[in-house]
């Protein structure tokens, strides 16, 4: 089965299932409270006060669940590294990675602010190796200790040339919750949901020495369609 077969297969989503159930009930609270303060507050100037505020609390929280649908416009997606998170890039350096390779490696990291949408995508194509979840802090996202101190998830992709990649998910000062799919031994796609993280946070990928960086440091990206790097 080629790429674009494959890509047939891959659900899309308007509001991504991680977020269904919270509007579901955020929408019936806010319902439940603008009809009891409608029917017993007698001061209307409150009452329209408090239901914009309600419409623009939940609006913004149908912004953060949004799932756009994306596919990556090329078919050749060989040695490609696309950007896993919409956001901007704040980390471009080369550092000692700890938990899986031991080794130096070029940090690529992308934050995502509470306006961005926070679905995460495979940045390559391959066979996920390994999954992990490592409990800790809740330090703003962007601090360099975010990312061995906070609560994250760390996944390992090889790609079919061999090359493994580190992703790693990392929770901000205001998430709570790391989502993760990948399951270790399955294949992985460009275009395929990798995980959602809520509320603030932060992901990180680990490149061998010598990848070509396609990205500059606070450069905006797209999930699932700014390529950000280039494999050896």
């Amino acid at each position: 089965m080629g790429r674009i077969e494959k890509l047939k297969r891959i659900r899309k989503m308007r509001i991504h299932r991680e977020g269904t159930s919270i509007l579901v009930v955020s929408l019936i609270v806010l319902l439940l409270l603008n009809s009891l303060c409608w029917y017993f507050v007698p001061c209307d100037i409150f009452n329209i006060i408090l239901s914009g505020f309600s419409l623009f609390i939940y609006l913004m929280m149908v912004n953060f669940f949004r799932s756009p649908k994306r596919v990556f416009p090329l078919d050749n997606v060989e040695k490609l590294v696309v950007a896993p998170a919409d956001g901007k890039v704040v980390v471009i350096e080369e550092v000692f990675e700890p938990d899986h390779f031991k080794d130096k490696r070029i940090q690529l990291s992308i934050f995502m602010s509470p306006l961005n949408v926070h679905a995460n995508w495979y940045p390559v194509d391959g066979v996920v190796k390994r999954v992990e979840h490592q409990d800790g802090k809740h330090l703003k996202a962007w601090l360099p200790k975010a990312s061995t101190d906070n609560e994250r998830s760390l996944v390992v992709i090889e790609t079919p040339e061999g090359t493994e990649i580190l992703v790693r998910q990392i929770a901000g000062a205001m998430a709570r919750r790391i989502v993760t799919y990948a399951e270790p031994g399955e294949e992985c796609f460009i275009d395929q949901h990798m995980g959602f993280i809520k509320f603030g946070s932060r992901v990180d990928v680990y490149l061998p020495l010598g990848t070509e960086i396609c990205v500059d440091l606070e450069q905006k990206t797209v999930g699932d369609e700014t390529i950000i790097a280039k494999l050896k």
